[in-house]
């Protein structure tokens, strides 16, 4: 599916990952819905990238919100052609500590927006596009999620992060398995160390530190790269139903 043209829904559009993706695909002439919980950051984002874009607000685990975006897509842009699901949280939190055991409620809310609100996405955009007429290759669509290293080695800590992108990871295939008849693909991406917002408010050298545990390149990943990858899902039909990991070869340590 070539970019041009088409639009997409982007989730936690407005900072990081999201962002990164938002201006690399309006750059390709896509058409992109910012979602973003933070109306500053979206606004801002949507703004500068002009007339392909529009700002919604968005909090994914909310019904209404999503449906908003997607009804933003259709009036705005005549249509919706995927989501690209970057909206996520991360709580870092030891099962038993010396504050007591692991709050329950941390522990749903962390489920709650990444494994709950990336499917609340990816269910009714799919409704949305499974009656919209297929491209000449019969695809429909394609949704690219978010997972994490974490899914596969999550560190001391990351007990509800890890279960929440484990989550996200298992559900691709099947997801990809059910929509396939409609030409709708489904891909994730597991993200290393990267250069976001979760990473910002640490001193440089701890930022510095974390990159150089990177084997090559010895550095944290950006916001573009990822989206270069989101970008190359797309348009290579091939990909589907897995998960493809960004992390320059690292493999976490427990702690």
């Amino acid at each position: 599916m070539e970019l041009e043209g088409k639009t997409f829904i982007i989730t936690g559009g407005g900072s990081g990952l999201g962002e990164g993706t938002a201006r690399l695909f309006a750059g390709a002439g896509a058409n992109v819905v910012v979602g973003d919980i933070s109306k500053d950051n979206g606004t801002k984002v949507a703004e500068e990238i002009g007339a392909r874009a529009r700002f919604v607000e968005c909090n994914v685990t909310d019904e209404g919100h999503v449906r908003q975006a997607i009804q933003t897509a259709q009036e705005v842009f005549g249509g919706l052609h995927g989501a690209v699901n970057c909206a996520g949280i991360a709580a870092a939190m030891r099962v038993s500590n010396k504050f007591g055991a692991h709050p329950l409620d941390l522990f749903k809310v962390v489920l709650d927006v990444n494994l709950t609100g990336t499917f609340n996405v990816i269910r009714l955009c799919a409704e949305a596009m499974i009656p919209l007429p297929p491209l000449p290759n019969g695809e429909r669509g394609v949704f690219v999620n978010t997972a994490s290293v974490a899914a596969f080695e999550g560190q001391i800590g990351q007990a509800a992060y890890s279960a929440s992108k484990g989550g996200v990871v298992s559900m691709t295939l099947p997801i990809a398995r059910e929509l396939a008849r409609f030409g709708i693909r489904v891909v994730t991406i597991a993200p290393g160390l990267f250069d976001t917002p979760m990473l910002a408010a640490l001193p440089e050298e701890v930022r510095a530190s974390l990159g150089q545990q990177v084997p090559f390149p010895p550095r944290l990943g950006t916001a573009r790269e990822y989206a270069q990858l989101a970008r190359q899902i797309v348009e290579n039909e091939m990909l589907n139903g897995t998960t493809i990991r960004l992390d320059g070869a690292i493999r976490m340590q427990p702690k």
